[in-house]
């Protein structure tokens, strides 16, 4: 991180450059190059018609125009939430969360941000997944705070491994330091795994376990590819399982099942955190974008939301069939990828000697051959009890349409493939 000059904050001084900007700027400036990196979505599949029906039904009424375009209120649209909450959550911890528990925010990923201004101080620690949600791991960091990885399996975040880790903390006199464990429950970023149902369980049952009277450690549940799930099997949220509204902070997006232009999130919060987060938020905004949240509410009053993210879901789904059956055509038999069962991104794990580090050999040698994808060093936190892995790799199918996914992947097969003849030649010489 380059050196600030002293009149910065010590935040900002901690605040570096997203990983993703180098990626980004490398795709726009080479319009030959195909990027398999970005996590944006599919151009063809934004909701151009149906969103253009929902302004004309909602500008056709003189009141509900005026309001839409008046400011809203902090905690926002009471009509939203309302849906929100009894669209994401039932049972009994559906009874717990009121709509008062409820903030509509400028995404989800600000919700995020405010969490963390709201609960950590610097050297404050965060457990996450090995590997994790990079973005998250740049906010912690600007924080100050430590972010310790708990290594993860086909199943999610290993449990029992997290008890222990926590379990250490605790005998180190740095239980109160734990503030939150970050999960990414459905179809995660970047491994498109999803946390089991029985490891849901067990997670809630650990943060209650170590928490106290005096200090309660959160799970910070991020459901964001919640709704693009090809089985439509809909997996109950931890959340579900939090039946006094206590330790679950539940955050969901409207950006992925309809669309991110409209940058509108979710979250549900146990009751003493929803004072100090509208502060914040308050002094960050007074409340996110009015029009975009009646926009929203009548995308899923009409329908609108659901005929949409099921359209998604399908084309997804044949892209990600697309970008496997490339996998298994360019890579070869000796590179493991994951299967997702929903979202966005497949994690790709290269033979050991490979470096798919930023400036490791083979992201070079992906550039030249004009292909892009996010090294997986970005995604593993700086301490933790797992081993960093120098193979590994994100790739996203939501942007390049289906010839350029094929495309993008034979070149990284036939950078795998130069860079084994170097070694090869190396070898004999």
């Amino acid at each position: 991180m380059e050196r600030k000059p002293r009149y910065f904050s010590e935040k900002a001084k901690r605040t570096g450059a997203p990983p993703i900007s180098y990626l980004m700027n490398a795709a726009v400036t080479n319009k030959d190059v195909i990027s398999l990196a970005a996590g944006l979505v599919d151009y063809e599949t934004l909701p151009v018609a149906e969103t253009r029906s929902a302004l004309q039904r909602l500008l056709s009424d003189p009141a509900r125009a005026r309001e839409m375009l008046q400011y809203g209120t902090t905690e926002g649209l009471t009509r939203l939430r309302e849906q929100a909450l009894g669209r994401y959550l039932s049972g009994p911890a559906r009874q717990a969360v009121a709509v008062d528990d409820v903030i509509i925010a400028t995404g989800s990923q600000q919700l995020l941000y405010l969490v963390a201004e709201e609960l950590l101080d610097p050297k404050d620690i965060v457990l996450v997944a090995a590997p994790t949600y990079f973005v998250l791991l740049g906010a912690l960091e600007s924080m100050g705070a430590r972010a310790v990885g708990i290594p993860m399996d086909e199943d999610g975040m290993q449990v029992d491994v997290l008890a222990e880790e926590l379990q250490r903390l605790t005998d180190a006199g740095e239980r109160e330091r734990v503030k939150f464990i970050y999960a990414d429950t459905y179809f995660q970023n970047p491994t498109g795994r999803s946390l089991s149902v029985a490891r849901r369980r067990q997670l809630l049952e650990v943060a209650e376990r170590f928490s106290t009277a005096e200090h309660r450690i959160f799970v910070l549940e991020d459901a964001a590819y919640r709704e693009l799930s090809y089985e439509r099997e809909d997996t109950p949220p931890i959340k579900q399982f939090d039946e006094a509204n206590r330790h679950v902070i539940y955050l969901g997006t409207f950006s992925k099942p309809f669309s991110p232009g409209l940058k509108t999130g979710f979250g549900f919060f146990p009751r003493e955190l929803v004072p100090t987060l509208l502060y914040l938020k308050g002094s960050h905004d007074f409340g996110s974008a009015n029009f975009c949240q009646h926009l929203l509410s009548e995308a899923l009053t009409s329908g609108v939301l659901d005929a949409h993210a099921e359209m998604l879901r399908r084309a997804y789904r044949r892209k990600r069939d697309v970008m496997l059956a490339a996998l298994r055509r360019h890579l070869g038999p000796d590179v493991r990828y994951t299967v997702p069962g929903g979202g966005l991104y497949v994690w790709v794990e290269m033979p050991a000697g490979v470096n798919t580090g930023r400036r490791g050999n083979y992201f070079r040698a992906c550039l030249s051959a004009g292909v892009l994808y996010v090294p997986g060093e970005y995604c593993f936190a700086q301490e933790g009890p797992f081993v960093r892995p120098k193979a590994c790799l994100r790739l996203c199918y939501a942007v390049p349409n289906e010839a350029e996914i094929e495309e993008g992947v034979a070149r990284m097969g036939r950078a795998l493939a130069g860079l084994r003849v170097r070694a090869a030649d190396t070898a004999r010489t």
